[in-house]
C-alpha cells in the first residue's frame, strides 16, 4: 500500500481525473483542468448526463482533439445505477450537447479501457489520498468504481463534484440535474467515508457568464478563447430562454477553480443526505446548513464565491492556450 500525504505528482501538481458529460461547462472545466500547471490531468472519463453517452464522448473527444489535451478518454456508463436514463439536458446544451462550436473532423479515438476500469486501474496505481476525482456529470462512474473495487477508497484524496444544491433545484423544484439524473449513485459517492467537496447550485449561479465577459475573453483571441466565446453565446442565450438568468453559470469550472485557488470560495462543512426514496424529492441534496441533526459531517458545500478572483482564474487558465 502506498504511502499517505503523497498528493501531490512529483512535478507539484496534483493529479486529477476529470469525469464529466460534455456539456459546455464541462468542456471550460476541461480547457481548465488540462493546462494549468497546478494540476495533472491523469485522463477524462464521459458519462451519460448532458446528452447520451454517445454523443459526451464525442464532444469529450472533439474537446481534447481540439485542445491538444494527449490523456486518456474512456467510455464510461449510459444507464444509472437502478432507474431507466433520465432525460438530458438537450434544452439547455442542444441536440448534440455541444451545441455553437464546429469542430473539424474528429481523428481521435476513446480508450478501449472502459470508464470504470480506467478509474480503478489508475487509483490502485497510485498511493494512499493521492488523487482527486473531479466528477462534473451523474455520479454513476464514481459509484460503479466504488462498489466494484473497494479498494480504491483509501486511494482518493477528495472527490469535488458539481451538483446538488442547499436550495432550489433546476430540473425538479427539489433537485439539480447532476444528482437528479442517477441519486443512488450520488448516495454511494456522499456516504464513501472519504472527503466531498459539494460544488452546488447556490454557488455556481454566482459565476453567470454575461456579454461582459463573454467580451473580456474574447479580447485574448487564442484557440482556447474562440472556444470560450462560441461555447458561452449558445449557452447564456439557452440559459436566459430557460431560467431567466444574465448569462450561463459555469457550473463546472468551479470544481477546476477551487482546485487552483481554494480561497476564491467559501465552503461550510455540513452533513448532506441524498433523497431517494420520495418521488417528488428524489435527487434533492438535504443539507444539514445549521446542524440540527448533530449528524457527522460528510461533505463541505459552497456557499460564496469570489466572482472576481474566479474569472481572474478562467482568464488565467485560457491565456495558458497562448
Amino acid at each position: 500500500m502506498g504511502k499517505r500525504g503523497t498528493a501531490m505528482a512529483d512535478n507539484g501538481r496534483r493529479k486529477i481525473i476529470l469525469d464529466c458529460d460534455p456539456g459546455h461547462d464541462d468542456a471550460v472545466a476541461l480547457m481548465m483542468a488540462a493546462r494549468h500547471p497546478k494540476l495533472e490531468l491523469l485522463g477524462v472519463t464521459t458519462v451519460r448526463g448532458n446528452q447520451t453517452l454517445e454523443k459526451t464522448t464525442r464532444n469529450a473527444l472533439n474537446l481534447c482533439q481540439y485542445l491538444g489535451v494527449d490523456v486518456p478518454v474512456c467510455e464510461g456508463m449510459g444507464t444509472p445505477l437502478v432507474r431507466p436514463p433520465a432525460v438530458v439536458a438537450g434544452d439547455i446544451h442542444g441536440a448534440t450537447g455541444l451545441d455553437g462550436p464546429v469542430f473539424e473532423p474528429l481523428t481521435r479515438s476513446k480508450d478501449s479501457r472502459h470508464a470504470v476500469d480506467f478509474i480503478i486501474e489508475t487509483l490502485l496505481a497510485h498511493g494512499d489520498d493521492e488523487i482527486t476525482l473531479v466528477p462534473t456529470g451523474p455520479l454513476t462512474n464514481i459509484a460503479m468504481a466504488m462498489r466494484r473495487e473497494p479498494r480504491i477508497l483509501p486511494k482518493i484524496r477528495e472527490i469535488v463534484l458539481m451538483g446538488g444544491a442547499v436550495g432550489l433545484g433546476n430540473i425538479t423544484p427539489a433537485a439539480e440535474f447532476n444528482i437528479h439524473c442517477d441519486a443512488e449513485a450520488a448516495y454511494v459517492v456522499f456516504t464513501c467515508g472519504r472527503p466531498v467537496v459539494m460544488i452546488g447550485l447556490d454557488l455556481t449561479h454566482q459565476a453567470q457568464c454575461t456579454p461582459e465577459i463573454i467580451e473580456r475573453m474574447a479580447r485574448i483571441d487564442n484557440r482556447a478563447s474562440r472556444l470560450f466565446c462560441d461555447l458561452m453565446r449558445f449557452f447564456s442565450q439557452t440559459n436566459r430562454e430557460q431560467f431567466g438568468l444574465a448569462g450561463g453559470p459555469l457550473h463546472d469550472p468551479n470544481c477546476i477553480a477551487y482546485l487552483i485557488d481554494p480561497g476564491c470560495m467559501e465552503l461550510k462543512s455540513m452533513y448532506a443526505e441524498i433523497e431517494i426514496r420520495s418521488e417528488s424529492c428524489y435527487g434533492r441534496t438535504s443539507c444539514d446548513f445549521y446542524n440540527r441533526s448533530d449528524r457527522a459531517h460528510n461533505a463541505r458545500v459552497g456557499v460564496t464565491l469570489d466572482a472576481a478572483r474566479f474569472w481572474d482564474i478562467v482568464e488565467e487558465c485560457i491565456r495558458l492556450y497562448g
